[in-house]
This record gives C-alpha cells, sequence and structure tokens, in this order.
C-alpha cells in the first residue's frame, strides 16, 4: 500500500477485518461497530460506554480492525528531532515539570545560534525539527521567526514543526497582534506544520484546575482553525488521567472531530497519559497500562475523520507502543534524538533510538515500518539494509489523504 495514506473505503473492509481478527462479543463495541457500518460514526453515548463497560480486548480488536482496514499493516515513523526551546515560562500549570521561572538556575533560553548548535549534529539524518517550549515572558513572534528561517537556511531540507496553541496566543498578546498574523509571519519564515501541545483536555473546568491561565478550550480549537483555513496542517493531543471524567474525554473527543468536519487541517491524534513525577498535581487518577490502550483504541474508533492516530512513545514507552500498534495506533513518534519535557515529568524512554531500532519495535509489533514525511506526503518502506535507489519518497497530492 506504500504511496497512499489510507484506504478511502476503509468502511467496507472493516467487517471483513473483524471477522478474521477473532470477531466481536462484547455487546458495546458490537454497538460500536454497528454504528460505523452504518453510519460512519460512532455515538457519544457508545463512546462513553467504551470506557466506562466495554471489554478491553473487544475495544483494542476494533480499533486495530480499523487501524488494519484503513492502512493494512503499515505504521509510520519519522526522523526527526526535539529542541525544546526555553523553560522559562509565566505560566505555573500544576502538572508541568518542565517550566521554571526566570531566576531559577536551571532556567535556560536558547538563542538563535545555540538553536542551530543543537541541531547541526543531526541534520543530515533527520527530516523534522519539533520545537515547544515555555512562554518566555520577552520573546515575540520575530524571534520565533527568525529561529525557525535562521533553521531552513542552514538546513532547508528540514521540515519545522514549532509552537503549540498556547505559544502562538502568548506571541499574538504579546505582540498586539491577531492569532492569524501570528500564523502568517511564521509560515513565511519557513513553518511547515504545528504540533498538537497544550489541547490537555478541551473542558474549561478541568482547565481552570490542572492549567489555569493556559488558552481556553475554544481558544485552541480557533487557533487550530485558523491554521487550517491558512493552509498549515496540524496535530492534535489529549491529556489523560488527570482529574477529567469519561465522558468529558470523549467531549474532547468530539470537538477535534467537529472541527475536522469543518476544516480536514488536522493530520495525527496524539493520547498520552498524565506522567506524576516531579508535579503538582496529587488528585491525579493515573492511567495504568489498560486505561491507556483504552483511550488510544477509543481514540480510533471515534476518530473516524482524522487519518492518524499516534502512539506517543517519549510518554508511554517502548513497551506500550507496541501494543498500541495492536490497538488503534498506526503512528509512533520518530527518533527524537532529545527531548525535555516528558522526561523532566518521568520518563524513561531512551532518546537515542535509530532507524533501525525504530523498525525493529515495529516489525516485532506485526507491522512494516514506513518513514514519512512531516506533512504525510512522502513514504518510503525502511529495509534495516544499505540503500539502494529503490528507496525513495513516493510523493502524494494532498487530494488524496483520506
Amino acid at each position: 500500500m506504500i504511496g497512499s495514506v489510507g484506504h478511502a473505503d476503509w468502511v467496507d473492509r472493516l467487517p471483513n477485518r473483524v471477522k478474521e481478527l477473532g470477531g466481536i462479543s462484547d455487546k458495546y463495541v458490537q454497538t460500536a461497530f454497528d454504528e460505523i457500518i452504518s453510519n460512519g460514526r460512532v455515538s457519544l453515548s457508545t463512546g462513553e460506554s467504551l470506557f466506562l463497560k466495554a471489554d478491553l480486548i473487544d475495544v483494542m480488536l476494533l480499533g486495530h480492525a480499523i487501524k488494519q482496514s484503513r492502512y493494512n499493516d503499515e505504521v509510520y515513523f519519522n526522523s526527526n528531532l526535539h529542541v525544546n526551546i526555553t523553560n522559562i515560562c509565566v505560566l505555573a500549570c500544576r502538572f508541568c515539570a518542565f517550566r521554571r521561572g526566570p531566576r531559577a538556575a536551571d532556567a535556560y533560553a536558547l538563542s538563535v545560534d545555540e538553536y542551530l548548535d543543537r541541531i547541526r549534529p543531526y541534520s543530515s539524518r533527520i527530516d523534522e525539527v519539533h520545537s515547544v517550549g515555555g512562554l518566555h515572558p520577552e520573546w515575540d513572534v520575530s524571534y520565533y521567526a527568525k529561529l525557525i528561517s535562521s533553521a531552513k537556511q542552514k538546513f532547508p531540507h528540514l521540515s519545522m514543526k514549532c509552537l503549540t496553541a498556547v505559544e502562538i496566543k502568548h506571541l499574538s498578546e504579546i505582540g498586539d497582534i491577531k492569532i492569524s498574523d501570528v500564523l502568517s509571519t511564521l509560515i513565511d519564515a519557513g513553518l511547515t506544520s504545528l504540533p498538537g501541545g497544550g489541547a490537555e483536555i478541551l473542558d474549561d473546568d478541568v482547565r481552570k484546575i490542572i492549567c489555569n491561565g493556559k488558552e481556553s478550550s475554544e481558544e485552541y480549537l480557533e487557533i487550530h482553525r485558523t491554521a487550517h483555513l491558512l493552509g498549515l496542517p496540524t496535530n492534535s493531543t489529549m491529556l489523560f488521567g488527570t482529574i477529567e471524567t469519561a465522558m468529558q474525554r470523549i467531549n474532547h473527543l468530539e470537538k477535534i472531530r467537529k472541527l475536522q468536519d469543518d476544516t480536514g487541517g488536522f493530520q495525527c491524534f496524539v493520547p498520552y497519559p498524565f506522567l506524576p513525577d516531579r508535579t503538582r498535581l496529587p488528585q491525579a487518577q493515573h492511567s495504568t497500562g489498560n486505561e491507556t490502550l483504552r483511550t488510544i483504541s477509543i481514540s480510533r474508533i471515534m476518530l473516524d475523520n482524522v487519518p492518524h492516530i499516534k502512539a506517543y512513545r517519549m510518554n508511554i514507552g517502548d513497551y506500550l507502543s507496541a501494543l498500541a500498534l495492536n490497538a488503534g495506533a498506526d503512528d509512533v513518534d520518530g527518533t527524537v534524538g532529545h527531548e525535555e519535557i516528558m522526561h523532566e515529568a518521568g520518563s524513561q524512554t531512551s532518546v537515542e533510538d535509530d532507524l533501525d531500532r525504530l523498525s525493529i519495535l515495529i516489525e516485532n509489533a506485526g507491522g512494516i515500518p514506513v518513514r514519512r514525511s512531516t506533512t504525510y506526503d512522502q513514504f518510503v518502506i525502511h529495509r534495516r539494509r544499505p540503500p539502494s535507489d529503490d528507496d525513495r519518497w513516493v510523493s502524494l497530492p494532498v487530494a488524496d489523504m483520506v
């Protein structure tokens, strides 16, 4: 299937995949399956039942059947590098272990040269730089535009996936300019896409407790809507396992689904659990491994219009990521190279994985490793051998995307 990002007729293919995987016994999962076949979409009440009542094995089976109906055994990843630009932040979200005040001994803020120095050692073997960070009290949009444009000038082959919605909002406020103008300036500088971080749970009652002062649910969605209307693709996330209910998770998924109906601009959805180490949220519920897999599966089941579901390796680790590839996820976080935010919160996942090691993880989970571009429009099957002329990007027009 290499050369495509999904079977458009995946609903028609789904019954055979469910049958081949052993069939569904659980009545709540059967209801979800029936709704997909008849309506193409699972209702909110059924989604809540998948969280609270359904058998985990059957939930995972349906998630995996949808994944295989769309992508067969292909699993996507890219060769990327995380560069967190600063840990200085004007906010102090209760779940965040990364943030520092400007006077903290370990506070840092990268200059343009330091930013380029972080990228340079990896530049010949990566495709993407992923840069997010704190809300620096002094940096305006021109500073970030300089970071991005300087990186593009030095390393023109790299995609620049930078800045979460709350960072875009901060730049709008600090410069007293419209969100669309912030984004247009960054696009002109070479910005390729927005990561999806900062969604947490799109419920303002939850946000007031876990991330008071960040953008509201509606602001998050409107910033992504604006990006989509400007032709800038984005990802979206969900941080679960803090204080939210199952219905609040489902409502979060529904808000993403509705915006995607309008714009089609989301490329990938990334659900990941709260990591409790070194944070200030003692009332957090803390997701188990089973709950993490359930949430990934339900994300695949509910988000019929979002092409890709990612197993966020930096958060859930390699073992759960491999299981998630048999529970609905078709994408796994890339080579990363360096990462601070999740590791400050307690992640122990290695950032030293090369492409071969990552492909072994995918193969051991029964998948075919497919290296992709940032915007899911170039693909090559990764083979663990010296490259040849057969290993080349396969480009797709946007119209071919699911």
